[in-house]
């Protein structure tokens, strides 16, 4: 094999597993049989790879205003579910159905949304622990 062959391909397998290592799997951070339900509103959305990410303040019973942080599945895939970068935005009142963090209280992974028009929207992938919780 010459030198710049073996250059090449020494580049590919590095770009593909910093991609592998980059991405992580549901269970590794998420409580699959921990759910939790919050409404709020949406103080920032992140619509970028490998997850949509979005953030809601939610005011408890006492008035304590806590930053929920919030994973989405990818671009993509919320795309195929009826989802585009417009359908959450800052000042939104939404409620969010999902799975618990492991390891931050306020951090979770969304399966459904109920939108400000009223819609509710799936958030999750196939590789989540199942379907939107009830």
């Amino acid at each position: 094999m010459t030198r710049m062959l073996r250059v090449v391909v020494a580049g590919f397998a590095l770009l593909w597993s910093a991609d592998v290592l980059a991405h992580h799997s549901f269970s590794s951070e998420y409580d699959g049989e921990k759910t939790f339900k919050i409404s709020g509103v949406v103080t920032k959305v992140e619509w970028t790879n490998p997850h949509v990410r979005f953030y809601v303040d939610v005011k408890d019973a006492d008035g304590t205003v806590t930053n929920w942080n919030l994973e989405l599945a990818s671009p993509s895939a919320l795309a195929r579910n009826g989802w585009n970068s417009r359908t959450l935005k800052v000042g939104d009142t939404v409620t969010v159905l999902g799975y618990a963090g492991k390891a931050v209280p306020t951090r979770g992974a969304a399966r459904s949304v109920v939108v400000a028009d009223g819609r509710s929207l799936f958030a999750g992938t196939a590789d989540d622990a199942g379907g939107a919780p009830q």
